[in-house]
């Protein structure tokens, strides 16, 4: 009997199934009911009380051995019906996949730097946390000078040295020092302000700031930039620059462009007038370049500056610059189809 227990454990261990149902036959002739293992525990009553023990161990081999080959089978069997379902069917028609998309001040700013760069102009990237030099003092805005006012900065842990930029200017002032003109690039980035929240206003918002340094760079030069940038990103060609003051270019000025008075949108973002201020500009202060050890007898240059959700906003005709960060799916979902 002994014998007869230790072939049939060799016959479950070399047991294999291919279909569900061999492995069903397999478990009811060894472990059903009226199964091989039941009739054995039956006659273990019949065994001599001396081989009770070894034939015990043998039987509970025996039925570990067949418990083991059954859940081994189902598993291997389960996982290969899952490898052929229609999961894995190629022709099966595709879920429908939610597509993201690029928040509009990426895209805008993509935009922005896609016009400069077939001019010349490549991108510099600077640190958000600044200190004062780079920030105020370098861009001819020494302590106490009253243009600070300005802009109502956040600084660091009381310290006034340290703070948050309050624009990308300050990347300008760190690129000229560590290169010599010519010099063209553009500066892309998020900025600080202190200010209160509105819908026309934000504590954080995004700049591009531009800067030219060459030889002879003239005002004009400026304007022809300008009037390039508009006619590309906006389709539009007139442009008038209104005198302004900013502490680190002289002569300043604000640059509009004419947006029309063709509808109803028009009047009421242009306030009748059909004019649109985008940006700031000018000619870059000799004291701006003295700071960055660039001899201003011999160079010239011009800066500009343009806040990029006021941008998007004028492309966009989005009314409240707050619709930015709320992350709303539904306001974000609106720009899927503008790479």
């Amino acid at each position: 009997m002994l014998d007869k227990v230790k072939e049939l454990i060799g016959e479950v261990n070399d047991f294999k199934a291919t279909t569900k149902e061999e492995l069903e036959a397999f478990r009811i002739k060894y472990m059903g009911k009226k199964g091989i293992l039941n009739d054995l525990f039956a006659e273990f009553k019949n065994v001599a009380n001396d081989q009770k023990k070894e034939f015990g161990q043998a039987l509970n081999t025996f039925k570990n051995a067949a418990e083991g080959k059954v859940n081994e089978l189902r598993a291997n069997l389960e996982e290969a019906s899952l490898n052929t379902s229609s999961l894995n069917d190629l022709t099966r028609p595709a879920e429908p996949l939610n597509l993201g998309s690029r928040h509009p001040i990426s895209i805008v700013k993509n935009q922005i730097i896609d016009v400069f760069s077939r001019i010349g102009f490549t991108v510099s990237e600077g640190p958000e946390i600044e200190d004062d030099w780079h920030n105020f003092t370098a861009l001819n805005l020494p302590e106490y000078h009253p243009a600070r006012d300005m802009q109502d900065t956040f600084f660091i842990e009381q310290n006034p040295d340290i703070l948050l930029r309050t624009h990308t200017s300050s990347v300008q002032t760190r690129y000229m020092e560590n290169n010599e003109p010519p010099i063209r690039t553009l500066s892309p980035g998020r900025v600080f302000r202190n200010e209160d929240i509105s819908a026309r206003a934000h504590c954080i918002f995004h700049q591009v700031e531009g800067l030219y340094i060459d030889t002879d760079v003239s005002f004009a030069d400026l304007k022809q930039t300008l009037l390039y940038f508009t006619q590309e990103m906006f389709g539009k060609s007139k442009i008038r620059l209104r005198p302004s003051y900013f502490p680190f270019t002289e002569p300043s000025a604000e640059v509009d462009i004419y947006w029309g008075l063709e509808t109803e949108t028009d009047y009421k973002i242009t306030k009748g007038t059909g004019w649109l201020e985008i940006m700031g500009c000018g000619m870059v202060d000799p004291n701006v370049l003295k700071n960055a050890n660039i001899d201003p007898t011999k160079y010239s240059g011009y800066a500009f500056g343009m806040g990029i959700e006021r941008i998007a906003m004028l492309l966009y005709q989005i009314p409240d610059i707050r619709m930015f960060y709320e992350n709303d799916v539904r306001f974000l979902e609106q720009f899927k189809s503008i790479n």
